[in-house]
């Protein structure tokens, strides 16, 4: 029987939207050890304050908190908050390189997914967002708000 070709998200960081323009997005393997898998399946993984660095040519995640799974066993990671790797493309890896190291822009990860099987992190490339930013962007959300449930409200009476 062939794998499924299934995408569940596990992990999303609503943050990222939040703070960075994202503007690339990237999607990589996980090096994970012992019963981080499981852990990752039940949902138990955090990346709200994770980032990624590259170093070396390797590129690595910093901060994702990946709980140790219960009924665990002697493999079980002893830092849940771990640094670890990502597999990408040589390639991507550099382009990731050279659009990082200019003035304003990260690696932010934005969610965690299972597909055929493996664990796959999401990265964007994200350029932070100024104050003012964040309350254009506010206020765009409200003002769209506004506009369907104004249509919704004309639907209603047209019926």
């Amino acid at each position: 029987m062939g794998k499924k070709n299934e995408s569940k998200v596990l992990a999303q960081n609503k943050k990222a939207s939040h703070d960075y323009f994202i503007e690339d997005t990237f999607e990589a393997g996980m090096v994970l050890t012992g019963t981080e898998i499981k852990s990752i399946r039940n949902g138990r993984a955090n990346i709200s304050d994770a980032f990624a660095t590259i170093r070396n040519g390797e590129i690595h995640i910093h901060n994702m908190h990946i709980s140790p799974f219960e009924q665990g066993n002697r493999h079980n990671p002893t830092d849940p908050t771990r640094a670890r790797k990502l597999l990408l493309h040589k390639a991507q890896i550099s382009k990731l390189l050279g659009l990082s190291k200019q003035e304003g822009y990260s690696i932010v990860p934005l969610k965690i997914y299972i597909r055929n099987g493996y664990a796959k992190l999401l990265i964007g490339l994200g350029k932070g967002k100024k104050q003012y930013d964040k309350r254009e962007a506010a206020a765009k959300r409200d003002a769209q708000r506004d506009i369907q449930r104004v249509l919704r409200e004309k639907q209603k009476v047209a019926r």
